[in-house]
């Protein structure tokens, strides 16, 4: 791949319980680099429709492309990350299906000891986090005021979204990278290496919760920047 073609656009994923704006802090690094970067607003209420809210946003795209995800977010770039533009893949902190996997089954035997999530049983179709422990579980090196304000201010994640399935992954023919967040209390760290292992993907570990790509923006653009590099060669 020439040079002409190194990936200068990024598309980030936000996962379950959050929406795009946690990603101010990368798109803010990334920008600053010369990146073009989109964030997707998906609504957490299908696999399916955040996958297609994610390829509407790639559609728009102009050139190769760096797709990102956090948390759930890695679901959904499994599959869309098939869209033509898309050269590589960074996963955060992440889930990363294989083929007829979906979020309910990777969470469904935990490692032993692993921290339960506090999740709060569904309402309506649809699931949150207990405000007064999300902090502890979700957001735990962030600031009170702002691990208080995610909590205040979670969207609904959809029971079908947990559901859906991945048909095709991306990782088995794209280039993946992996930020492995080591204080996660939401995805256990030995449940990420294996998904990150398994995937092939270039791995970084970091101390951090699961609002890594909140509180450490800087390692997260790094990986995302490596990824685009990597695109070009």
């Amino acid at each position: 791949m020439s040079s002409s073609q190194q990936a200068r656009n990024v598309v980030l994923v936000h996962g379950g319980f959050v929406d795009g704006s946690g990603w101010k802090g990368v798109y803010d690094a990334l920008r600053t680099d010369g990146f073009n970067v989109s964030v997707v607003q998906n609504p957490t209420f299908s696999l399916d429709g955040d996958v297609a809210a994610t390829r509407l946003i790639l559609d728009g795209q102009e050139g190769p492309t760096v797709l990102v995800g956090h948390s759930y977010g890695g679901a959904v770039i499994s599959e869309a990350g098939n869209h033509e533009k898309v050269r590589s893949l960074v996963y955060v902190a992440a889930f990363a299906p294989d083929k007829g996997e979906s979020v309910n089954t990777l969470i469904a035997d935990p490692p032993p000891g692993a921290p339960v999530p506090p999740i709060l049983p569904p309402a309506d179709g649809f699931l949150f986090l207990d405000r007064e422990k999300f902090a502890d579980s979700f957001a735990g090196d962030l600031p009170a005021d702002e691990a208080r304000f995610l909590a205040d201010s979670q969207v609904p994640w959809g029971v079908e979204a947990l559901a859906g399935t991945v048909t095709s992954p991306a990782w088995r023919t794209k280039p993946s990278f992996y930020l492995v967040a080591t204080d996660d209390r939401m995805i256990p760290p030995p449940a990420q290496r294996f998904m990150a292992e398994r995937a092939g993907a270039t791995v970084t570990e970091t101390g951090g919760s699961h609002a890594v790509y909140v509180s450490k923006p800087a390692e997260v653009a790094a990986l995302i920047r490596k990824a685009a590099s990597a695109a070009a060669s």
